[in-house]
């Protein structure tokens, strides 16, 4: 299968010097239109995580008995973005403290986490969320960061339909929001 926007596989084969990046920020929708708008992502695909189920579908997923979140894998090149950039942008473009939700989607499907596909990312995502903790102390207050971060265990492809939902279905819900927090990402 080939992605609707990028033109590239979504399974792979992929460029030597490419990495996976793993988010879930609300419904995965809006998180993969985000990421494929990107210059350096070679490709995005939207699919499960982080839960107890193997094999879930979206109905299945959407009971919350599975646990899995909604989640874009994004394929960098990593000559042309990095692992830092994407973090940022995942830290601005959507509210981290919201629990198990963002904006009016309710359910541990869409919570905020980080999958990290190895140890150096798994470091980034800790010490941005540092970073990014105390940005949103100084401008908002007494708001706590809940975005799980954890290595990746599994990761699901979701069903075709939901592949580049927002390209085939440009008048599809989207709620991913910026969060208007300024953080300098140098760590």
């Amino acid at each position: 299968m080939m992605h609707h926007v990028l033109g590239a596989p979504l399974k792979g084969p992929f460029l030597d010097k490419s990495d996976n990046a793993y988010f879930a920020m609300g419904c995965f929708w809006g998180a993969e239109r985000l990421f494929w708008r990107l210059k350096g992502i070679f490709s995005t695909s939207v699919g499960y995580t982080g839960g107890l189920t193997p094999d879930p579908d979206y109905e299945t997923v959407c009971t919350g008995r599975t646990y899995h979140a909604e989640a874009v894998q994004v394929v960098f090149d990593t000559s042309a973005i990095s692992y830092i950039d994407l973090l940022e942008i995942f830290w601005k473009s959507h509210d981290p403290t919201q629990g198990m939700r963002q904006g009016n989607d309710r359910g541990t499907q869409y919570r905020s986490a980080i999958f990290s596909n190895n140890d150096v990312q798994l470091k980034l995502a800790l010490e941005t969320r540092e970073h990014f903790q105390s940005a949103i102390n100084l401008q908002r207050k007494k708001e706590l960061i809940t975005t799980e971060i954890a290595p990746l265990a599994e990761y699901y492809f979701a069903e075709d339909y939901h592949q580049q939902y927002l390209s085939k279905n440009p008048k599809g819900y989207c709620g991913i929001k910026g969060n208007n927090i300024e953080c300098n990402f140098s760590v």
